[in-house]
């Protein structure tokens, strides 16, 4: 599974739009408040009503661009819309993600938000 995602992560890397997304001082410090496992509920609660549905309403326009770090992660990775999650992911649209598939989502936000956390942690020493 991590070969899986090193994989994705570096092909996130080569799209301009995708690499541009990076965490702010008041998302980090959000994180560092709510902590890692609320952060994760908040995502579950995202994808399940943004985008598990088969057809999710204001698709392609449904994650918004700022506030909350996981629209963040959620536009870096490619999670964003039903046509992103087809496009990067292979996760087809016009029929309800399962729950695997939610998971996944998930893992892969949350790996995102970890890796960037990381990375301020090193910038910060």
């Amino acid at each position: 599974m991590q070969e899986n995602f090193d994989y994705l992560f570096k092909k996130l890397a080569k799209s301009k739009f995708r690499s541009s997304f990076h965490l702010r001082r008041y998302m980090i410090d959000y994180i560092y408040a709510k902590g890692f496992d609320e952060i994760k509920t908040h995502a579950y609660g995202f994808i399940n009503q943004r985008l598990r549905p088969a057809l999710p309403k204001n698709d392609g326009r449904q994650t918004p661009m700022k506030g909350h770090p996981v629209f963040i992660a959620q536009h870096a990775t490619g999670t964003c819309c039903r046509g992103c999650l087809e496009k990067w992911h292979h996760i087809p649209k016009g029929r309800e993600l399962t729950i695997n598939e939610v998971h996944y989502i998930v893992d892969v936000i949350m790996m995102w938000i970890d890796r960037e956390m990381r990375k301020i942690d090193i910038q910060n020493k």
